[in-house]
């Protein structure tokens, strides 16, 4: 069913009015917030790869106490077990019965914290919650409920004692992207509030955790036209002959970019998806999806600049609405 033009309105004022409710937590940040929301309400989960103190934890706890849902932090260490995040079965002798103690990942906004300085059997414990929404524990399922999102970071410098993450694994989070230092004026702002330890604390909820899925529902409905999907399935595969680029976008990378899409249309007060949309989208859907080869990498190839390359050999449709 077609989306009402009262609907539009309403998705489009709603997503705003969060976008505004975060900033109050995270100063300067607009456009990252936008992905983070965008992210949210396409059912997917972030990386942010970012120095440290950019503001990553206040950015997971304003969107959680926007949406009036829990939040944790998991710091992840190489010491840290798989069951220090799913959780454990516990026998209560009391009761002389197995009980299942839920761990930090039962929560609305998850903020993973340096994801990659954990060994990979633990970054593994993520896979099947960020996929399915649920931790399989002593064969028994325990779904994390709605909305769930991880928000995980990884800090580009000091690369000792890291663990790669996996092609796969990367491909499991919808969107990549960096918060960077804030300008100036908002480093001022922020230095004459010095006293102010937790912005997001402030943050007061606007709408209820349960609205988050309706939003989404809402989302799903955009209309894509066929000529942007051929649009989508084209870049990706020039993705994939590009001579920089060793492995391009899979399928799963292009149902990210139609979903992603969807929601980034909406949210800009539009039923349908439009190519500014599809090129808007390009760097945090392809960013962490593309890899490339070893000559590329020795010769000080840039990720962006290639994804540019990919875009711009790509002729974007000249698409109007009906």
């Amino acid at each position: 069913m077609p989306l009402t033009d009262d609907e539009t309105r309403r998705f489009a004022e709603t997503f705003e009015a969060m976008v505004g409710n975060i900033e109050r937590g995270v100063r300067g940040k607009t456009h990252v917030t936008r992905l983070t929301l965008t992210c949210l309400l396409s059912g997917g989960h972030l990386l942010i790869e970012d120095n440290p103190g950019t503001g990553k934890t206040q950015l997971a706890k304003a969107l959680a106490n926007t949406i009036e849902g829990s939040h944790s932090r998991i710091q992840f260490t190489p010491d840290l077990l798989p069951t220090d995040i799913t959780g454990v079965t516990v026998y209560d002798q009391s009761s002389q019965r197995f009980s299942f103690r839920p761990g930090p990942i039962f929560a609305s906004i998850v903020l993973a914290d340096e994801i990659n300085r954990a060994s990979p059997k633990t970054q593994s414990a993520l896979l099947e919650v960020m996929e399915e929404g649920q931790v399989t524990v002593d064969g028994t399922r325990h779904s994390v409920g709605k909305p769930f999102m991880v928000i995980a970071t990884q800090n580009p410098i000091e690369q000792a004692g890291t663990y790669r993450l996996p092609e796969a694994q990367l491909d499991r989070f919808l969107m990549k992207t960096a918060l960077g230092y804030p300008d100036h004026d908002t480093t001022v702002e922020l230095l004459a509030d010095a006293e102010n330890r937790d912005r997001s604390s402030g943050v007061q909820p606007i709408i209820r955790a349960s609205a988050v899925d309706a939003m989404a529902t809402l989302a799903g409905q955009v209309h894509v036209d066929p000529t942007i999907l051929s649009y989508v399935a084209r870049i990706a595969e020039e993705s994939r002959r590009n001579p920089h680029i060793a492995l391009g976008l899979s399928v799963r990378g292009g149902l990210a970019f139609v979903r992603c899409a969807k929601t980034w249309a909406l949210a800009s007060g539009r039923a349908y998806v439009t190519p500014d949309d599809i090129a808007d989208l390009a760097q945090p859907i392809l960013g962490h999806r593309v890899l490339l080869g070893d000559e590329a990498q020795f010769s000080g190839v840039r990720v962006a600049d290639v994804i540019d390359d990919v875009m711009a050999s790509v002729t974007a449709p000249a698409y109007r609405p009906a």
